[in-house]
């Protein structure tokens, strides 16, 4: 049963997968493991950016902001997050980009949770 179980800290937890706390990308057997959904808790400093947008999604994702001024780029709309709990829900099909305007928390549901779209970190 204790393997059902995991209890942590989001801002410890989350430098270990980028932020990441829940998804297909954890080992199986963790609670965390899930191809159901997944869940980031992001830290982003102000100026951080996605290094390249999302194309041909194929999830659909809820982004709650926490703190700071967090801006979600979509084709043809830019929508700017910058009162606590502020949000945006896109689904299939909506490619996606963003930028931390200010030093920024935000929590960032997705589902479901399916490899192909982590952009790998420069050497």
């Amino acid at each position: 049963m204790a393997d059902d179980i995991y209890v942590g800290n989001a801002n410890v937890d989350a430098l270990a997968e980028r932020g990441w706390l829940l998804g297909h990308f954890m080992p199986d057997g963790d609670a965390r493991h899930s191809t159901d959904v997944e869940i980031k808790w992001g830290v982003h400093p102000p100026g951080d950016e996605r290094a390249e947008w999302v194309r041909g999604e194929r999830r659909t994702a809820l982004l709650v902001l926490i703190s700071g001024r967090f801006r979600v780029e979509v084709p043809g709309r830019s929508v700017l997050l910058e009162k606590q709990g502020d949000y945006v829900v896109w689904g299939h099909g909506v490619d996606h980009s963003w930028i931390a305007e200010e030093e920024s928390v935000v929590l960032t549901v997705r589902w479901p949770s399916v490899p192909g779209y982590k952009v790998e970190e420069p050497s």
